[in-house]
């Protein structure tokens, strides 16, 4: 697994879309994990949102893409769970694109 971590460590893009990956990859199997707690299936489910089994089964596999945040939110409502949203700094810091602001004095 060394050979792995070198590799993400050698190539900052496929690191981040690695990460991006396991982020959506913990999202779908929370979906899961909430539907099955509250033992549901995917036709229950289906029901609760309005939308049809099979898109459900897509969206636990993460075949759905661009999953917006009303439906991401829709969903957790269904399941007796809320969707905290937060912003918050990568790991690896990337350097400021942006000016920099100079304090006054």
């Amino acid at each position: 697994m060394k050979w792995v971590d070198d590799g993400l460590e050698a190539d900052p893009r496929l690191a981040r879309a690695v990460e991006d990956l396991l982020v959506e990859m913990k999202l779908e199997q929370q979906i899961v994990a909430l539907r099955e707690r509250r033992g549901l299936t995917q036709r229950q489910l289906a029901k609760l949102l309005g939308t049809s089994q099979p898109y459900v089964a897509k969206l636990e596999s993460g075949r759905v893409k661009n999953l917006g945040v009303k439906t991401l939110v829709k969903c957790a409502r269904a399941l007796g769970a809320s969707v905290p949203i937060r912003i918050a700094p990568l790991r690896r810091s990337a350097p400021s694109a942006g000016p920099r602001l100079r304090k006054a004095g």
